[in-house]
């Protein structure tokens, strides 16, 4: 078995509505995305993948399709803090993603290994494992969602 990760960012606001500091406030962060998945090289001869666990490319385009195309640029607000959700559906054309839970970096770092796991399990017929997502929402602060 052999690891691999590829790195992706994108911007997205927030706020956490029981903080007791600034983050309670609507800001925005630059994120960084970490996607390591586990599996075996591909053996196949004539393969374009030949000697790889999966081209980064293709890492990359899974990853944007599923994630980081639908939450780049977009608010992400927690169902239950209903006065920022409100006032998100008033602005016409906003880009804003409704989740089940506090967009905390951990939480979101859960919810994105939760999207992301299947999409990698079942890509190519291969025996492949999203074994770790590491979220950053800033370069000094990350959470790490694991199998």
């Amino acid at each position: 078995m052999l690891t691999i990760t590829r790195r992706l960012e994108f911007d997205a606001g927030h706020r956490i509505p029981d903080h007791r500091s600034q983050c309670r406030n609507l800001h925005g962060h630059r994120y960084a995305i970490e996607i390591t998945l586990t599996g075996e090289l591909d053996d196949q001869a004539g393969s374009p993948e030949r000697g790889m666990v999966m081209d980064f490319s293709a890492v990359k385009a899974l990853a944007n399709e599923h994630l980081v195309e639908r939450w780049d640029h977009a608010f992400l607000v927690y169902q239950g803090d209903t006065e920022v959700a409100h006032f998100l559906a008033s602005l016409p054309g906003h880009k804003t993603v409704v989740l089940d839970r506090i967009p905390t970096v951990e939480n979101l770092a859960r919810l994105a290994f939760e999207i992301l796991a299947p999409v990698f399990a079942g890509h190519y017929g291969r025996h492949l494992t999203l074994t770790r997502l590491r979220l950053y929402e800033t370069p000094n602060c990350w959470a790490d969602a694991q199998a």
